[in-house]
Parts: structure tokens; sequence; C-alpha cells
């Protein structure tokens, strides 16, 4: 399910992240003792997660998850790593909405502890759809639920984005507005411009996707509609859920001050990406789960606001998507994980159905 063997997710070593991080608490707690420390399988290749229990009779929680930036030095996935920023989301979400955000406890901007700025939460139990294998594919505890049990996860995780976006007061996020000129919507597509040069940037530019910015000028909104507070990796991937009920929303480190269908089209099609895949590796995956009509239809019932220009939104998700596989496939190339074709578009997994989508034949 990837151009090789499944990338390197992280260059450090999680037994001396431990040590470090128990160096680091005893400032914070004396004699609070770090153990059972764990990377999870699903560690991404952005920031890095490191799940740990603390031993001390004043602990604020006793099981924690300690989200890293990325390792300046190991080609990274995005420019810049926002720790502080990602605290401040996390905890305006938990005190404005009712989401469950876990706890956000310390937060560390000096890089000298650990190699990088990071902070502490809470951690939740549960348990998160896979993306390798894709949840889509036989074999995981999604895919074998039944109908009534993914439709009550599908509605329950939408709710959370109806939720996030009609709780969260618009103005407290305006700090997330990208510095730049025009509408929030402007400056969100000006921001991903600006990444995808830094992607290319002395490599093989890709017709695909500077084809797909063209057509978003083409269908730009006559009304991008008011911004809200945008949790950015809306995908239930990024969710811990208890039985089929969300526990904990994670990841906020793509969080934006932009229009509604800017989260729901990436929702919309962050499924369409696993399910594409999973038919093309002649499985049915699941084709009545998450469909773009029914989240449409749904979010605007909980609402009252209908999605509208959703060929834009999800044209712009996928076209998001892609930059960020270009990055990661650029990032095998420099650990000879795989070699550059001479057309860099075949690094784009969801090349296709992107090509689809700037033809208009797609949806």
């Amino acid at each position: 399910m990837a151009t090789a063997p499944r990338p390197r997710t992280s260059t450090r070593e999680p037994e001396e992240l431990g040590r470090r991080l128990a160096a680091w608490l005893d400032g914070r707690l004396p004699g609070a003792k770090v153990v059972n420390t764990s990377v999870p399988g699903s560690n991404g290749m952005s920031s890095e997660t490191l799940l740990f229990d603390i031993e001390h009779p004043d602990a604020p929680v006793r099981a924690c998850a300690l989200r890293l930036a990325a390792d300046p030095a190991a080609y990274t996935v995005f420019p810049t790593y926002d720790m502080p920023r990602q605290h401040r989301v996390m905890s305006l979400v938990a005190e404005h909405t009712d989401l469950p955000v876990p706890r956000v406890l310390w937060l560390e901007e000096d890089p000298a502890p650990l190699g990088a700025p990071f902070f502490v939460m809470a951690r939740a139990e549960g348990r998160v759809p896979p993306d390798v294998m894709p949840y889509t594919y036989e074999g995981n505890w999604l895919h074998s639920a039944t109908d009534a049990e993914r439709a009550e996860l599908q509605e329950a995780t939408l709710s959370l984005l109806a939720r996030l976006h009609d709780q969260f007061p618009a103005k407290e996020a305006e700090f997330l507005l990208p510095a730049g000129e025009g509408s929030p919507l402007r400056r969100h597509v000006d921001a991903q411009r600006a990444y995808y040069e830094w992607v290319v940037s002395g490599l093989a530019r890709s017709p695909l996707l500077e084809r797909s910015f063209d057509r978003l000028e083409e269908l730009w909104p006559a009304d991008e509609g008011e911004p809200v507070l945008n949790w950015g990796d809306a995908r239930i991937g990024n969710v811990i859920y208890d039985g089929f009920r969300p526990a904990a929303v994670l990841d906020w480190e793509m969080a934006a001050y932009a229009p509604r269908e800017v989260d729901l089209g990436w929702t919309v099609y962050l499924h369409r990406f696993f399910q594409d895949l999973t038919v093309g590796f002649g499985q049915p995956g699941l084709p009545d789960f998450l469909r773009r009509e029914d989240l449409e239809r749904r979010y605007a019932e909980l609402t009252g606001h209908t999605p509208r220009d959703m060929e834009f939104h999800t044209l712009y998700a996928a076209l998001r998507h892609g930059i960020v596989m270009l990055r990661i496939a650029y990032r095998q190339a420099y650990f000879g994980e795989v070699e550059v074709p001479a057309d860099p578009d075949g690094l784009i997994l969801h090349h296709a159905s992107l090509a689809g989508m700037v033809q208009g034949t797609y949806w």
C-alpha cells in the first residue's frame, strides 16, 4: 500500500527518549519516575508520539502521551512544527466545546531536553481505525463491525466536526490565519502553494499538482462562507474510539481558520483515498461507509449549513494530500528507499483520482 516498503517514521531511539524524558520530568515533579515507555505502531512521519506512565503521588495523571516535533535532521514532512500552537488549540477546544480532547499538561518549547519542542497530555484508552493496512481492508475491527456499528461511528464522528464548527467561537481561531493578503480561504490555499514550492525546491516539479492548483482557481467559490476553527486533519484515523463512540480527538497540527467545507472535504476525501486504494487491490472495501452524499446531507441536518462547492473542496483535499504524498516519496528517496521516476506524478499514490477530479470525471 505504499511506493516502497513502509517508509521509516523516525530516526530517534525510544529508549534514549525515555531516559531524557525522565531527566526532564524530574525537574517538574522531583522524584517522579517514567515507566512503561512505548512508541505506538501507528506513529506518524510528522510529529512523533511517545506513551508513558508517571509514578509520583502528585502526578496530575498517570497515563500520558508526549507529542514531539519531528527531528529537524530527518527530512521532515512539514517545514515547521509549532508545538505551542497545537497546545494552544487543544486547550481552547477543551475550554469552548464539549469535544473529548485529551487534557494537555506540560509544554516544553526548549529543544534541548528531547531535541525538539514537545508537549505532554493525558492518554486516552481505546482503539483507532488503522492506516496500514487501512481500515477499508479486511482483517481489522472496523471492517469486521456490523453496518449498524459503522453507522454509529460515522454519526458520532461527523457530530464531532459539526459541534466543533458550531460551538467554537470563530474569533478565538483568528490567530491561526496565515500571513498574507486576502480571505481566510485564499490565505489557506496560498500557504499550500508555498508548501508545494518548499517540497519541490531543487527537485522535480509535479505537473499534476500544478494543474490541480490551476483547476482550483477555475472552481473558486463565489461565496466562500464564514471561516470557523478547522480541526485540519479531520478523519477517523485521528480519533480514539471507546466501542464506536469517540473517546479522544487527536492530531491538531493542521488546525486552521477556514470555511467549514475545508474540514468536510478532507473528511470525505481521506476516506475515498483508502477506499480507492482498497478497490484497486481487488477488495470491495467499505463502499457504503462515509459516503460523500451522506456526510453532506447529515452535516446540513446537524448544523443548518448546507455544504457547497464540494467539487472545489474535495479537489483541494486531494491536492493537499498529494503534496504530502510527494514529500513523503522524496523523503523515501532521500533515505534510499525508492528511486524517483522520470514522471514524479507517479510518486503520488492517488494520481489517477486526482487527475479525474481535475478533469471533472471523478465524482
